[in-house]
């Protein structure tokens, strides 16, 4: 019995694998928007409602090194997509090696000032609206760094073993479009948390 072949109408067809991985990305992004927008709101509508404890313009400073490395670090991701399109998988090592270590950066110095903000500033996350609000956000937003440098460590763990290659490009500018909404996130976070709510 011969088989036969079935051709779906053009509006039936499945996406193409290459827009698979962009398109179910954009997806996520969507949902995290999302969840983020709520936090937003709650600080934003609980800011300055506190009745015990500092307030925020009393102990937080901007964090403007951190911020520049979270920023940096989407230029050298950009750098080693570029290279990994190209071909140069040793180039593009060393540019994700960096991102990575931009990344590792802000959440140390995240940590430093939680650290401040608790021991000093006496700032729990059950000390005061301000305080569960802002732990939310920024904690928040601080997980999504620590997944990104999650996925990034493992992506540079295969790099480092000869595994990526120039066929993978288009895997990696999937990923990098995560860690692009991480530092768009933060643009936001830093707005509303540091000067926004002051």
């Amino acid at each position: 019995m011969a088989a036969t072949t079935v051709t779906l109408p053009q509006s039936e067809m499945p996406l193409a694998p290459e827009l698979r991985g962009r398109v179910g990305m954009w997806c996520l992004i969507a949902a995290e928007s999302a969840i983020f927008s709520i936090f937003v709101i709650a600080y934003l509508y609980y800011a300055g409602k506190s009745l015990s404890g500092p307030t925020p313009r009393e102990v937080l400073h901007v964090p403007v090194f951190n911020s520049i490395c979270l920023f940096a670090s989407s230029f050298t991701i950009v750098m080693a997509e570029r290279a990994i399109e190209r071909g140069k998988s040793r180039l593009f090592g060393t540019w994700w090696l960096l991102t990575i270590v931009l990344g590792a950066i802000f959440i140390l110095g995240t940590a430093r000032e939680w650290y401040h903000l608790i021991y000093d500033e006496g700032l729990t996350i059950s000390s005061s609206l301000f305080g569960t609000t802002f732990y939310s956000l920024v904690g928040l937003h601080g997980f999504h760094v620590i997944v990104g440098l999650t996925g990034l460590s493992i992506i540079m763990i295969f790099a480092a073993l000869g595994q990526v290659k120039q066929e993978h490009a288009s895997r990696i500018a999937v990923f990098a479009m995560y860690w692009h909404f991480v530092d768009a996130v933060w643009v936001v976070v830093l707005t509303v948390v540091y000067f926004v709510a002051l």
